[in-house]
């Protein structure tokens, strides 16, 4: 009787592959679908829900003592092509967002953002896609459906086969809120979960596929898109699975190949950073290692150069540490014309 008690509970509640477990996976799938909005998950969890209190909570990510130490100001700069900006929770990295967003504020004003996210499900296609406007509490950010369309045609895949994987996706949710924070709902989103690029030639040739059509939609409308890659780089300690608990020296060896890494993504190098990271098998699990590549593909040619804005790294609460960085993907030579 006492495991029919365990056996019942679990299946009501969506645990056994039965037919409980479908109707509620439809269920979810259904009202997702139905849904007018990707509704903001986090509100009232990772940062408030009340708009007032959400500005000054993100406005002290801009006076923070690991911030840039100013007050956010806009001014209609030289165009930025992109940006790497963690997904880390504000409370242990809002300083690096801010490092991020307090130069796109200084740079022109794009009309659309593409999110390049992690998929930390990990669906297996390359691009999860979605047309759904992004509720934030400062407002809501309308999607740019002709570019998702544009993308979508270019899917060798069912680009929403997987779109549910938004619903509770933070890597991207963050930056809409940041977004939101700088320019109300006066931009357009574009969200891209990345998940599993492949090595098999045809994988490879689809993700191929899917970046260029990327690359020459932006072709048609210059320096009217940015990209921001949300990306966090190295999990490391007994919280991700290594034996060994976290000391000065395995802090500063994290560091040193990262540093290692980011020089090719400084250098707008996609196929060497992804070669720097896997020279080991990628043993620091870099969760923005495709969404990094996919951000430097599509910028080839727009972007020639990168600066690193800021390093660091926050303790994870179960053990280990979490790497993260804030880059900024320029047009050397536009940018000191404009300086």
């Amino acid at each position: 009787e006492h495991i029919q008690e365990v056996v019942s509970f679990l299946d009501s509640n969506g645990y056994l592959l039965s037919d409980a477990y479908l109707n509620i996976r439809q269920a979810a799938l259904d009202e997702y679908a139905a849904a007018p909005v990707r509704e903001a998950h986090l509100a009232g969890a990772s940062y408030p829900k009340d708009p007032d209190a959400l500005r000054s909570y993100i406005d002290r990510f801009f006076i923070h003592e690991k911030g840039p130490g100013k007050e956010l100001a806009t001014i209609d700069g030289a165009y930025l092509p992109g940006l790497i900006v963690p997904h880390i929770d504000f409370d242990r990295g809002g300083h690096a967002y801010a490092h991020g967003y307090a130069k796109l504020a200084l740079s022109k004003k794009p009309k659309t953002v593409v999110v390049f996210g992690v998929a930390h499900h990990a669906p297996p296609i390359p691009f999860i896609l979605t047309r759904k406007d992004f509720e934030t509490p400062l407002g809501t950010l309308k999607c740019d459906t002709d570019m998702v369309d544009a993308l979508a045609e270019a899917c060798d895949w069912d680009p929403y086969e997987y779109e549910i994987t938004h619903r509770t996706e933070h890597s991207v949710e963050f930056h809409a809120v940041m977004l939101a924070h700088l320019y109300g709902e006066d931009v357009r989103i574009v969200p891209v979960l990345c998940g599993h690029f492949g090595d098999e030639d045809h994988e490879q040739a689809a993700t191929k596929k899917f970046l260029d059509a990327c690359a020459e939609y932006m072709s048609q409308r210059p320096e009217e898109i940015t990209i921001i890659a949300g990306a966090d780089l190295a999990h490391v300690g007994e919280r991700f699975g290594d034996d060994f608990g976290i000391t000065g020296a395995i802090v500063q060896a994290v560091e040193d190949r990262d540093l290692e890494d980011l020089a090719h993504v400084n250098a707008i190098d996609a196929e060497q950073w992804r070669a720097s990271v896997m020279q080991d098998n990628n043993e620091r699990r870099v969760c923005g290692l495709n969404c990094i590549e996919a951000t430097l593909r599509v910028l080839d040619g727009v972007a020639n150069e990168g600066r690193l804005l800021h390093y660091d790294y926050a303790h994870d609460p179960a053990g280990g540490i979490v790497s993260f960085a804030t880059i900024c993907l320029e047009d050397g030579s536009k940018t000191e014309a404009g300086a």
